[in-house]
């Protein structure tokens, strides 16, 4: 990810998470952070034509550094 300063941070993944819709953990995904971290958020789990993605593929990484 480039930053203002030209230089690039580097983020290391701690984990990828596959939670279904009903359970979504909210404060877990959107709550603050003791560090700096990234959060993607994506459709995953089972698929249904009727209804589409079940739940989010969530992948958790924090700031390791800068380039």
């Amino acid at each position: 990810m480039a930053r203002r300063d030209g230089g690039v941070a580097v983020f290391t993944v701690d984990a990828v998470e596959v939670y279904d819709a009903r359970d979504f953990p909210d404060e877990k995904v959107y709550g603050a952070a003791p560090r700096p971290e990234l959060r993607v958020i994506t459709c995953g789990g089972g698929y249904s034509r009727s209804t589409g993605y079940r739940g989010n593929v969530v992948v958790y990484a924090h700031l390791t550094g800068s380039r």
